[in-house]
């Protein structure tokens, strides 16, 4: 017999929205990651749970602008997720976070947890000292979603827009409607409490046949929630492994690629991410240095700086895979989690 769930999630880690200025209505002088979260319940909370038969259990993970968020932090909101995966009383996970990194954060939790139930990221443009705030919306909002029978996965919920974990991207630093999801559009639609599905819920992966490495590959396979926390424990111990990036640019020299390659024992670059113009193609300056690299040890990835589209296949004269569908904040974090597992597989372009 199927457990009754009767729980949802509310974690909170600061943010704009739990948000508050010294001047009342000011909607950029404010202190991010002030109010607790348990207090950021907005109104009509109490009727969308009773409605769903569920009670909201709270839980502040930490209370910071998103700018300066950290592992320890990821890790935290990694178990609590495993966790409530494991609960059979869990329906669903609301997490409130800023929104300068709230895209990292959701990425990472995808590829990490894998949650079949739905996993809730929320945020707010204005702090909830403003004259019309949008944080209680989007949490009201996020909470529908994580309620939905037919809801799976990371997704980050705001201004009525769920969107994928993997392609949402903030790309406005003031207006209300602050997410993209490019090209795939949003996953839904979010109107007076009821979800208007606009693609099939949970994360959408593109298939092998693509010919780069596929999402599936990223995690390193399917995995139950203990492998999850193995891995967050291993990460705990010896830290995410160091990924940087170079860009590809005019002017650009074999020096951006060669200052990484400085013998750092403490915390050597594992991987780099070349950030290509166009199709993945990348200054020609920067090809040796990149060989130079691999040799060493350095694993290397390539994605592109165009932010709609994916690379499409073709060759351009390199064998360093293409990671089509992410972009360069999303691919530098596959990339470590890979070689954290030590199973960086790949189709190769």
């Amino acid at each position: 017999m199927q457990a009754v769930q009767t729980k949802l999630w509310l974690l909170g880690t600061g943010g704009t929205i739990a948000g508050q200025s010294a001047v009342e209505g000011d909607n950029v002088g404010y202190t991010a990651g002030t109010v607790p979260v348990e207090a950021l319940l907005p109104k009509g909370a109490n009727r969308l749970l009773e409605s769903a038969g569920l009670e909201v259990v709270s839980r502040q993970l930490a209370q910071l602008d998103s700018k300066d968020m950290t592992y320890s932090v990821w890790f935290a909101l990694a178990e609590a997720v495993c966790a409530a995966c494991d609960d059979p009383a869990v329906r669903g996970v609301v997490i409130t976070h800023g929104t300068d990194t709230i895209e990292e954060t959701a990425f990472f939790l995808a590829e990490v947890c894998r949650p079949v139930k739905p996993v809730v990221l929320t945020c707010a443009m204005r702090p909830a000292t403003a004259a019309s705030p949008d944080g209680p919306q989007n949490l009201l909002d996020a909470m529908a979603v994580a309620s939905d029978e037919r809801a799976g996965g990371v997704v980050v919920v705001t201004a009525g827009a769920v969107h994928r974990a993997s392609s949402v991207s903030k790309v406005h630093p003031y207006r209300i409607d602050a997410f993209s999801s490019g090209e795939q559009g949003p996953l839904a639609m979010v109107e007076e409490g009821r979800i208007r599905w606009l693609h099939q819920s949970g994360e959408a992966q593109p298939s092998a046949s693509q010919g780069s490495t596929t999402s599936k590959e990223l995690r390193g396979g399917d995995h139950h929630p203990s492998d999850a926390l193995r891995l967050v424990s291993q990460l705990r111990t010896g830290g995410l492994p160091r990924v940087e990036w170079v860009v590809s640019r005019t002017g650009v020299g074999p020096r951006e690629v060669e200052q990484w390659l400085v013998d750092s024992p403490s915390e050597p670059v594992r991987g780099l991410i070349v950030v290509g113009t166009g199709n993945g193609t990348f200054h020609q300056s920067l090809v040796e240095p990149l060989k130079r690299a691999e040799a060493a040890g350095v694993l290397v990835w390539r994605t592109t700086r165009c932010t709609q589209g994916p690379i499409v296949l073709g060759s351009s004269g390199v064998d360093w895979p293409r990671v089509t569908h992410l972009d360069p904040v999303k691919a530098r974090i596959a990339l470590a989690l890979c070689i954290a597992r030590a199973d960086c597989s790949y189709s190769a372009v």
